[in-house]
């Protein structure tokens, strides 16, 4: 504003004059105006003067500053060394010397073996042939937040007769086009990291296709043709059609996993792995003869097999001593991949620079994946240093001989309860595990006080454990006239002591709703049901229904624990353990 100070001025302090009177008032600074006729308005007062700071200019003087002053003894003043102190000086100064250039020459090692590491990496992983396969975000996926941390591969070997694999012996294109999944298996690595398991798939498996997109083998790339989905197909026949994606999710649907890798190879990247690492060492109590491929092994007992052999040792089907031909390759292919296994893992692979080097160029050089890196191989292989061959099974999956048109049928009850096992990290059948350490955990209160919810945001799955036919037809029929959602009617796969009403976390009020329905039920928390509430009718089932609680209202309800046992594993599953060495 005008005549007001500005921001930079400051005030001088007022300057009275002495008055010797003790009630004097101090006197203001007034300019003449301030002299006014008596009756007339008051001036206004003036602020006082400010003090005016000169700028600063190159003849303003520099502020003075000290000087460091010198402390101790001068140097001249200081008494000589003798010979033994000029010695130990000497001698300090040369250690110190040699030891800063060793550091210097480890940074520059290290810095240098970096590069090296990073460059390997980086030469590896342009190897890989990627391929889209993968579908992370499948419905199909049971309890994926318990799967957190699992790792899971879908490995596939193709029969493809087109190219290297054609001159191997794999046979013409003439004889079949495009690629089939000869080889199907699906790898289970816990999060804990305790045990690995591997199911193998037939390759007749009779299947339902999903719809798929057509996929160019020679190519690995997709034609953007679309295929409607099919009932009655083989597993390979699906592979042929709609390549890694269509295979993908068939094995995502039944087996529940999240398969988070593929790895696809053919016959001449399998040979070539095999030849690397200097053959695998094979038994057999027998000659083995093949109607197609001839004689694979003229000789019976333990015999280290080239990368040639190696692939029609795991090829031959039409065996005749193995009856069924499909079953009796897999059990080849687990026994071999076992002693594979053992010899990767042994001081003659991972000692071996020039093995190591040689065989994971050749896995890199002939195959194509997605999510597969050499660092990712590296760092799962050093989470899995501490696991025994023992805790490494290979499984087949539950079939129940074949259809008209040749297809292997597969025992919908068994696989689910094979899966779950899986999933739910349960014992398995020839697993030669440690035991864990038993966790101490709190008991559970046996109320637990909820609200009830609107019975029409809540979807159940009602299941039979009773001996009653029928009933849980019934059931769901009473309860969807409550307005509850009901998503499907069938038997219960498992066992149950008494009739309860599952739920996944995050899911108590719902369950304690569909528990207020049902008389003498308990509430059981569970894993694989998502969203969904599951009723078990057990033997105490009364056989009615009654009118759920009022929406907004609490509920009480008794949680239950270990109620519903998982389903019994088929006595019968074909099995192989990795560090089962015998001769077979």
């Amino acid at each position: 504003m005008p005549e007001s100070r500005a921001p930079w001025e400051r005030p001088i302090s007022r300057i009275h004059r002495p008055d010797s009177s003790p009630t004097a008032k101090p006197q203001r600074w007034s300019r003449p105006e301030d002299v006014r006729a008596p009756g007339s308005r008051p001036a206004p007062e003036v602020e006082a003067p400010t003090e005016k700071i000169a700028p600063i200019t190159a003849s303003t003087p520099r502020p003075v500053t000290a000087r460091p002053q010198p402390v101790g003894v001068a140097v001249e003043d200081r008494p000589a060394l003798t010979r033994l102190a000029m010695s130990k000086v000497r001698r300090r100064n040369r250690i110190r010397t040699i030891a800063r250039g060793c550091v210097s020459i480890v940074a520059i090692l290290a810095v240098a073996l970096t590069g090296v590491v990073w460059g390997y990496l980086r030469n590896t992983d342009r190897g890989f042939a990627q391929v889209a396969a993968l579908d992370p975000n499948s419905a199909d996926v049971i309890d994926a937040d318990g799967q957190y941390g699992d790792e899971t591969f879908l490995i596939v070997g193709t029969d493809t007769r087109a190219g290297a694999s054609g001159e191997i012996g794999a046979g013409s294109v003439e004889d079949a086009e495009g690629a089939r999944s000869d080889t199907v298996m699906l790898i289970n690595i816990p999060a804990d990291r305790s045990r690995v398991v591997a199911v193998s798939f037939p390759r007749d498996l009779d299947v339902e296709r999903p719809e798929c997109e057509g996929f160019d083998n020679n190519t690995n790339t997709y034609t953007g043709e679309m295929y409607p989905s099919a009932e009655g197909d083989k597993l390979n026949a699906t592979y042929a059609l709609g390549g890694p994606k269509c295979l993908v999710k068939t094995i995502q649907k039944i087996s529940g996993l999240k398969i988070g890798h593929f790895v696809g190879m053919d016959f001449a990247g399998f040979e070539t792995m095999v030849d690397e690492i200097g053959g695998v060492e094979v038994c057999t109590v027998e000659p083995l003869v093949d109607y197609q491929l001839g004689t694979v092994l003229p000789t019976a007992g333990e015999q280290l097999i080239d990368g040639r052999t190696a692939l029609n040792y795991v090829r031959a089907r039409y065996v005749e001593s193995e009856g069924n031909g499909d079953y009796g390759r897999i059990k080849r292919q687990q026994l071999f991949l076992s002693s594979l296994l053992r010899s990767a893992l042994s001081n003659n692979v991972l000692l071996d620079p020039g093995k190591l080097n040689g065989f994971v160029n050749a896995f890199t050089r002939d195959t194509f994946v997605e999510n597969v890196g050499t660092q990712d191989l590296i760092t799962l292989g050093r989470s899995l240093q501490n696991v025994d061959a023992g805790e490494v099974t290979f499984l087949t999956l539950p079939t129940d001989g074949t259809n008209d048109w040749g297809n292997e049928i597969p025992v919908d009850s068994a696989i689910k309860a094979l899966f779950t096992a899986v999933i739910q990290d349960l014992p398995l059948p020839g697993e030669e595990r440690k035991a864990p350490t038993p966790a101490s955990e709190p008991a559970p209160a046996p109320l637990v006080p909820t609200v009830a919810v609107d019975p029409a945001t809540v979807s159940i799955q009602v299941s039979n454990a009773s001996e009653m036919p029928g009933v849980a037809a019934t059931t769901s029929e009473e309860l969807a006239n409550y307005g509850f959602q009901i998503l499907n009617v069938g038997n219960f796969v498992g066992t149950a002591a008494q009739t309860v009403v599952r739920y996944t976390g995050g899911q108590e009020s719902e369950a304690a709703t569909v528990a207020s329905a049902i008389p003498g039920a308990i509430v059981e928390q569970a894993v694989g049901l998502d969203d969904v509430i599951e009723v078990v009718l057990g033997a105490d089932y009364p056989g009615y229904t009654t009118l759920p609680a009022a929406i907004g209202q609490p509920v009480e309800v008794v949680q239950g624990q270990g109620i519903t046992q998982a389903p019994a594993l088929p006595e019968n599953l074909a099995y192989t353990n990795a560090a089962d060495d015998t001769c077979a």
